[in-house]
């Protein structure tokens, strides 16, 4: 369902009746509650911080693709052999992991800058181009993970708490622990958080149509693709058979 009060902008794509129609929308709200968020996220909307949206389509290395919201159904996950070793290797290290109300501070601001040198394109300014300067409770409940390592931050991510799921927002790690897959590590943090929680689905952002940074999204067993015309499916029957190998 639409909010009432969203700006909606439609763009008719192509002329056949079996094209699809573009869709940007976005709105903005200060309080959505656990229910409200669950409602959101099931129809393929993101948020940072106040700010709401959806769109089905964007522009990739100069090429329009659709954009495809993503989520895992937990009941269903298993580990991949990789992911495993990811996991394995990081509860062997004498890290310390805490799981609390997001607080944006100035060791993770500092954490931020380091890790974005890492991106080429669509490079964020800072913490709140994610993230509402009260992110424990704006919009919604948010939480965090942190990995220490003697005492030093050196991996962090970001969820919002819904209902029924959690949605992780942003990651982020120290570059010298790059072997240590700290990023997908600290996805399954969050996942293990959501089973503990009793909440079904786990909604990890989305990725494009074509190759991109985002392929390690689709890596994921149990995992759920939105179709833009109001449902989930399985990412198997999801893609087109060229995609399938």
């Amino acid at each position: 369902m639409v909010p009432q009060h969203c700006t909606r902008r439609f763009v008719p794509y192509g002329s056949a009746v079996s094209t699809p129609t573009v869709i940007f929308e976005d709105f903005e709200s200060k309080s959505v509650s656990p229910e409200r968020m669950d409602e959101l996220l099931a129809n393929g909307w993101r948020h940072a911080g106040e700010h709401f949206y959806r769109y089905n389509f964007a522009f990739h290395q100069g090429m329009l693709t659709e954009v495809i919201p993503l989520r895992i159904q937990l009941d269903q996950f298993n580990a991949s052999k990789s992911q495993r070793k990811i996991w394995n290797r990081n509860r062997k290290q004498d890290y310390r992991v805490e799981i609390r109300p997001t607080v944006v501070d100035e060791e993770k601001h500092t954490l931020f800058q380091h890790h974005k040198s890492k991106f080429i394109d669509n490079i964020p300014d800072n913490l709140f181009d994610f993230l509402a300067r009260e992110p424990d409770n704006v919009p919604c409940e948010g939480r965090e993970v942190s990995v220490y390592h003697n005492d030093n931050l050196i991996g962090t991510s970001f969820f919002d708490v819904g209902e029924t799921s959690i949605s992780t927002i942003y990651g982020m790690y120290d570059l010298a622990y790059g072997k240590q897959g700290l990023g997908i590590y600290t996805m399954m943090l969050e996942m293990e958080h959501a089973k503990a929680l009793g909440k079904p689905h786990y909604y990890h952002g989305y990725c494009y149509r074509c190759p991109s940074f985002y392929d390690y999204k689709k890596r994921f067993t149990g995992l759920e693709a939105f179709n833009w015309r109001g449902g989930w499916e399985p990412w198997a029957e999801f893609q087109p058979q060229s995609e399938l190998g």
